[in-house]
């Protein structure tokens, strides 16, 4: 997104909780200014207060264009768009994100609040709406062949990067799960699956890599994880600082998202790297996964048609190393950082 930024002509500003990448986005040429925001919080003057001071941030800053990444971040600055003058905006939405996370009836009422502050309230004549899936235009009420209205193969990947490696020898079958520890990413669901393969005989073998996080309600518990580790055939690995290494000793990439998702990077890499996805069939994980071709796409929230998928490709390490190759073309084809950088500059030229 810097470099889409940069190459249309903007001076990019990175306006985030800083954490530890502070230095990689000045690298890439953007200025960062720090905002602390309640991310977890529904709390009505929690949120008013990071909105008046992310407008101040923006009126001081002389911003003439917000880039609004997710729900939460859409929220904060459209309204502190509007406080601060600013019309041109971009509206990112990378998936459900809290709207899904959230089952009580308060969160439901506010994810239609959000749902029609994005479509009608935030809505200017140069207001630019960015998805990464088919799915979600539509559950915003918005028409992928408006004009504003633009489409992207999720952050892309760089497939120099995430190489194709030789698939490791089997049995046994092993699938990784690249993924915070969340129960929306079906991580449960993934620790089933093997239980019930493994139970039919099937040589299967799970590693879970990720971390809880404390900030989200569907935060899987460290004791949890801990316990699942304990089982046979079953690995909690903690966070990895290079996901190639992963897919070098892996067969399958495993996502059994309960939904929520824009177009998830962990699928993405593992594809690049050449490695079959099981995924389910909710938005972001059905648009880029062809079922039978490059993995499977089996319903959301079934642990035993995830099961019945691992025992099968246990059993045909051939069709496993196709369904590989086809995930990386798949990738080549529209989902490379390169692509993406080519489409968001071109909607940020819309703006200049």
């Amino acid at each position: 997104m810097i470099r889409a930024a940069t190459e249309a002509g903007f001076e990019p500003l990175v306006i985030a909780r800083v954490r530890e990448h502070r230095g990689a986005i000045e690298a890439m040429g953007a200025r960062v200014v720090p905002l602390e925001a309640e991310r977890r919080s529904l709390d009505p003057f929690k949120a008013a207060a990071t909105f008046w001071r992310l407008a101040r941030i923006l009126r001081r800053e002389r911003v003439s264009a917000v880039h609004c990444i997710a729900l939460r971040g859409i929220l904060n600055g459209g309204v502190a768009a509007m406080l601060a003058g600013v019309s041109r905006r971009v509206f990112a939405v990378t998936g459900g994100g809290f709207l899904s996370a959230h089952a009580s009836r308060r969160a439901k009422l506010s994810a239609r609040v959000l749902r029609f502050a994005i479509r009608h309230l935030f809505r200017t004549r140069t207001t630019r709406y960015l998805f990464e899936n088919e799915d979600d235009p539509r559950s915003f009420g918005l028409d992928q062949s408006e004009p504003d209205v633009w489409v992207v193969g999720g952050a892309g990947v760089d497939p120099d990067y995430f190489q194709p490696v030789p698939l490791p020898p089997t049995p046994p079958l092993r699938v990784a799960v690249v993924a915070r520890m969340l129960w929306s990413k079906g991580v449960d669901l993934a620790v089933e699956a093997v239980r019930l393969a493994r139970a039919a005989g099937a040589a299967v073998e799970l590693s879970l890599y990720g971390l809880p996080d404390p900030s989200n309600p569907q935060s899987v518990p460290r004791a949890t994880l801990e316990d699942w580790s304990k089982r046979d055939g079953i690995t909690w690995h903690g966070r990895t600082s290079d996901v190639r290494e992963v897919w070098a000793v892996h067969h399958i990439a495993c996502l059994p998202s309960r939904g929520g998702e824009g177009l998830p990077r962990s699928i993405l890499e593992a594809a690049a790297c050449g490695r079959a996805v099981l995924t389910t069939d909710v938005p972001g994980c059905r648009s880029f996964v062809r079922d039978e071709v490059d993995g499977f796409v089996v319903p959301p929230d079934n642990a035993e048609a995830l099961a019945e998928k691992l025992v099968a490709l246990a059993r045909d390490p051939v069709r496993v190393a196709a369904m590989g190759t086809n995930a990386r073309a798949r990738v080549l084809d529209g989902y490379r950082e390169k692509d993406v950088v080519e489409t968001v500059a071109a909607l940020y030229r819309t703006l200049a």
